[in-house]
């Protein structure tokens, strides 16, 4: 991939749709980070609350290319993804946004990543593709630190609405439209250059994996 979009510099850089899913909640509590108080001596910590199993929640599908979001698209009642859903109502909305914005060429050209999950890689997903035309940039398995959704969009976005109590997900869902849209388009560039900054990395270190400190 480094040297099909040469460590990327090539202008097919920008013909990249990337997309990844995660579940959005009506309260998410705040990280340990995000939550840090000082407490003078002999004074009680404050009390930290944990999300509930039973918390709104709904998935959401982000497809995002080198200069911001294309599209999000929720999954309704709370299920989880499947092929058939993938392909009938989430990739059809995907491509209509991105022709959207290049009426020109649509789709033709395009170039999807998502990772390896089962959703993305079932025959019937891939015959889909096929029939389209649109070519898949290729993502190591067990790999999410090469995935710009994990390594950057969710944990961006979500550290924004967190800590934050919506009356729905529906509600939550919108804040974390509205963050989407928000960021500014160097963070999109900033994502894609790290994208190919981690996969020289992971070259260099024969793909070892590394503890966080």
């Amino acid at each position: 991939m480094l040297r099909k979009f040469k460590g990327g510099e090539s202008k097919r850089v920008h013909d990249i749709l990337t997309c990844d899913e995660s579940w959005i909640y009506q309260y998410d509590p705040e990280t340990k980070r995000q939550s840090l108080i000082w407490v003078f001596p002999g004074e009680d910590p404050p009390v930290k609350v944990h999300r509930a199993g039973s918390v709104g929640k709904k998935m959401v599908a982000a497809f995002f290319c080198m200069t911001g979001p294309v599209a999000i698209i929720p999954l309704e009642d709370r299920r989880t993804v499947n092929a058939d859903w993938y392909i009938t109502n989430c990739l059809p909305k995907a491509f209509e946004a991105w022709s959207s914005r290049r009426p020109k060429t649509g789709i033709r050209g395009l170039l999807l990543r998502h990772d390896n999950a089962s959703a993305h890689t079932a025959a019937k997903t891939l015959d889909f593709l096929a029939e389209n035309s649109v070519q898949l940039v290729s993502h190591p398995p067990y790999s999410p630190d090469l995935a710009p959704g994990d390594f950057l969009l969710f944990p961006t976005i979500k550290e924004k609405i967190r800590g934050i109590r919506f009356e729905s997900p529906e509600e939550a869902h919108l804040a974390l439209e509205e963050a989407l849209w928000s960021l500014p388009e160097e963070k999109w560039h900033s994502c894609f250059d790290s994208w190919f900054h981690r996969m020289h990395f992971c070259i260099d270190c024969c793909g070892r994996y590394f503890e966080k400190l």
